[in-house]
Order: structure tokens, then C-alpha cells, then sequence
């Protein structure tokens, strides 16, 4: 009697999906979005789907990628300095044309951080106060856009900064900003 209930309690557990298997709404938010827009300039480029290229054009795409896009590339071994290399883990995958989303499930069991990584939140530069941000912010704005404020000290001298480039790198905000 107790094997038999022994038994359909592991026939139920089998049967229930685990959570780990589907990704959640939300879940790997940089992976299914780096893949996503990596298979789409695949299919723009015409490049050939098979596993050699896609691991050159990979290491081509993460050379240029910054933040969170780079944080994932390295986690993949896609970087020169990555100390792990499963980037075959998303090649072969690719070259089968599996969906992003599934691949992303995949890398989950191989290392839990890869769906960990998140963007951070954009800021409306037409509408936020950038006296009211720190300054550790003021910089990120900066690093964004791939300058740097040499010779700032203060708070106002990253505003004044941002305000100068403001127009080269967000003209819509610029145009939209009344107080400066």
C-alpha cells in the first residue's frame, strides 16, 4: 500500500512542470533580448546558419556591446576575457533557428546569473530633474552616451555637461526641456 502511494506521488511530481523549465514574464530580460535583436540582424545579414558563423558574428556583435549587453556576453564567453565558454550553448541553437526564449531557458540551468541580469530604468531626459539626481547617476547618463567629464567636481559641473551634450545625443529632450 505504501509503495503504491510512494509511486503516485512520484508519477504526480513528474507530471508537474517545475518552475525552472519556462521562463517567467520578465525573466532573463537581457538574454531574450540580446538573442532577439542578434537572430534579427542574422536574418538582415543573410548570414549562414551554421554554428562557425554564428559563434564569429557573436564575438563580432560583443566586442561592441556595453552594459548589461556586455555583462551577458561575457557570462557566454563571447568576451576575450570571459573565464567560462558555453557560447556553443547559444550557436547551435541559433543555427536550428530555436526561439530566443527557449535558448534563454537553457542557459538558465547552465548558470542562474545569465537571467539575473536586468537594464536598468531609462530616464526621460525631457522631463527629469537633473539637479535631483546624485551624481552617480549624472555619470551613467554620461557613460551612455560614451563621454566622460574630465575636470568635474561637482554636481553642476556633470549638469552642465549633460546640458551641453544634451543636443547631440538627445535632441527630442533637448527640444522638450524649458528650464535650461
Amino acid at each position: 500500500m505504501l509503495g503504491l502511494s510512494g509511486l503516485s506521488v512520484a508519477i504526480a511530481l513528474a507530471l508537474v512542470p517545475s518552475s525552472t523549465e519556462a521562463l517567467k514574464d520578465g525573466d532573463c530580460e537581457v538574454c531574450v533580448t540580446f538573442l532577439g535583436k542578434f537572430y534579427q540582424s542574422l536574418k538582415d545579414n543573410n548570414v549562414n546558419f551554421n554554428n562557425a558563423d554564428i559563434e564569429k558574428a557573436i564575438v563580432k556583435t560583443c566586442k561592441d556591446a556595453k552594459g548589461k549587453d556586455n555583462r551577458f556576453c561575457y557570462y557566454i564567453g563571447a568576451t576575450s576575457d570571459a573565464a567560462t565558454k558555453i557560447i556553443n550553448e547559444v550557436s547551435k541553437p541559433l543555427s536550428y533557428h530555436v526561439p530566443v526564449e527557449k535558448i534563454c531557458e537553457k542557459l538558465k540551468k547552465k548558470d542562474g546569473q545569465i537571467c539575473e541580469l536586468k537594464y536598468d530604468k531609462q530616464l526621460d531626459l525631457s522631463t527629469v530633474d537633473l539637479k535631483k539626481l546624485k551624481v552617480k547617476d549624472l555619470k551613467k547618463i554620461l557613460e551612455e552616451w560614451g563621454e566622460s567629464c574630465k575636470g568635474c567636481a561637482e554636481k553642476s559641473d556633470f549638469i552642465r555637461k549633460i546640458t551641453e551634450l544634451m543636443p547631440m545625443y538627445a535632441p527630442t529632450a533637448a527640444k522638450a526641456r524649458t528650464d535650461l
